[in-house]
């Protein structure tokens, strides 16, 4: 019953990061930029993020090679956890990115940005570790599989270092975004809701739909720092 509360606090963070700072960040990029046409591209890259973690999820499924059930069903249930940290990959590749090119304007405005994404990671971290105890990862695996999703939040501020000029790099984050965005919709809605929707019990249920809702106050909240 408690990982079912973290489950609903997760759920909470997930959608509160996609429609309080992935999408509004994606749509700021394209006004910014000024390009005629983005609002499409937008979507078509949330539906392509949404497609690809459904499709990972079935092939990893039927790929694998186990053949007895009771094991099968058990590595097949870590497969929602390796999605979501296929995502976090990519969100914190956007942190590194953001971090980068802040530092490349001003020393105190990468400090700032750098304080802002650590504020922002906190309930998201909390969400995620959630998700991983309840696809079979023990605390210990999840931990370092965290510790590990976190280091590409290096590589991309390094690879913002790399870039010449911002406009290159504005173009990759037009698409990064609403990608990132659709795969933690997918994880969220197709993966983590129905878990909870088995629950029948009316005071349970409401806990953990009062736990969505912090999750997305939290990171309501976060979007104001």
């Amino acid at each position: 019953d408690n990982l079912k509360y973290l489950l609903g606090f997760a759920v909470g963070g997930l959608l509160g990061d996609v429609f309080l700072h992935l999408l509004p960040e994606t749509y700021q990029q394209m006004a910014d930029s000024g390009e005629e046409g983005g609002l499409g591209r937008v979507g078509v890259a949330v539906l392509t993020g949404i497609l690809t973690f459904l499709v990972l999820e079935k092939v990893l499924e039927m790929s694998n090679p186990e053949t007895n059930e009771e094991a099968r069903e058990k590595e097949n249930k870590k497969i929602v956890g390796y999605l979501n940290l296929f995502a976090n990959c990519t969100d914190n590749l956007l942190h590194g990115l953001a971090v980068g090119t802040s530092f490349l304007s001003s020393f105190r405005l990468g400090v700032t940005t750098t304080a802002a994404i650590l504020l922002h990671e906190i309930p998201h971290e909390f969400g995620d570790f959630a998700i991983l105890l309840k696809s079979g990862f023990d605390r210990w695996e999840a931990a370092k599989a965290q510790i590990a999703t976190a280091l590409v939040g290096l590589f991309g501020a390094l690879l913002a270092l790399a870039f010449e000029s911002s406009n290159d790099l504005e173009t990759l984050l037009m698409y990064i975004l609403p990608f990132t965005a659709g795969g933690f919709l997918n994880i969220a809605l197709v993966s983590l809701v129905p878990e909870l929707m088995q629950e029948k019990r009316p005071g349970p249920a409401l806990g953990q739909f009062l736990c969505l809702i912090g999750g997305i106050v939290a990171m309501s909240l976060l979007t104001m720092i």
